[in-house]
């Protein structure tokens, strides 16, 4: 098996990426979200690395890769332009599959739904990160659907997003980072997500104080005006029925906007791929294969 680490450039921007697995393997891309790393996915690439070539990057503002200042250079224009320019340095004119996880699957959806990627992209699983433009177009439906008990599924939804409005605070989010949510973040993986052998990473500290400016350069925008978004390849969606933060209901109108569209629920909280990396490979794995 291989293993190897690359610098890439995208808009002035260097991003850390990493490839390994069979290298004579299925191109399958994962993408990771907040506040990780690419190392996140560390137990679900053991699980495929027989199967797949498997490239992972960190974000920008994640991990070893540049950590921009301005909250605009946050914008999912940008981060599926670094998506783009990873898969041209490492998979140049191959086309691939994607596995993204929370923020990391929010981002490709920028990339599955429109985009000179859509081509290329043979198939997407999303674990745990709508599509912003889907929610906008959620919420505007529920708050209209009084009936039918729309107001309900939106506020019991607005309630688990909690922490979005928090971020959207200046200075607060990074303040709470920098005095030690960094030292105390394996111990609220441990109790409140079940991930029994979480661990301290040096790189922490930064992925929470810089990655909360993702949610300020594109939540409110894209919630407000939302776009039509469709995804031209198939769909697996991990719907979690343990996630504390993405409910299974932002996801029932995902049908008018994917032509074919996969659901696996699991009984897992909402970092699978750290307590179930088993299940997730295996769903990846017979998704791809059909």
């Amino acid at each position: 098996m291989m293993y190897n680490t690359h610098r890439i450039t995208s808009n002035n921007i260097s991003l850390h990426a990493v490839t390994e697995g069979n290298p004579d393997g299925i191109p399958l891309v994962l993408v990771h979200g907040y506040p990780d790393n690419h190392r996140v996915w560390d137990k679900v690439v053991s699980a495929l690395a027989s199967d797949f070539f498997l490239v992972r990057y960190d974000v920008r503002g994640a991990g070893l890769s540049d950590k921009p200042v301005r909250t605009r250079d946050y914008r999912l224009s940008l981060l599926a332009q670094d998506l783009e320019a990873v898969v041209d340095e490492l998979l140049p004119n191959r086309r691939f599959h994607l596995l993204a996880h929370d923020w990391g699957s929010i981002q490709s959806w920028e990339s599955v739904g429109s985009g000179p990627l859509q081509k290329r992209i043979l198939s997407f699983t999303s674990i745990s990160g709508p599509c912003l433009d889907h929610v906008g177009a959620w919420l505007r439906a529920q708050s209209s659907n009084l009936s039918g008990g729309g107001p309900v599924r939106m506020t019991r939804q607005l309630l688990k997003s909690w922490y979005v409005f928090l971020f959207q605070i200046p200075v607060v989010p990074e303040a709470i980072w920098s005095l030690g949510l960094d030292r105390k973040w394996p111990v609220i993986l441990q109790k409140r997500e079940g991930v029994a052998d979480a661990c301290f990473s040096s790189t922490q500290k930064d992925d929470g104080r810089y990655g909360v400016r993702l949610y300020r350069a594109n939540f409110l925008s894209r919630l407000l005006m939302p776009q039509p978004r469709f995804a031209s390849c198939p769909v697996q969606l991990i719907i979690l029925k343990q996630d504390n933060y993405v409910g299974a209901d932002l996801f029932g109108q995902l049908n008018q906007w994917v032509g074919k569209l996969t659901r696996v629920q699991l009984n897992a909280p909402h970092w699978a791929q750290l307590t179930e990396p088993d299940a997730i490979a295996s769903a990846v794995r017979s998704f791809i294969r059909s």
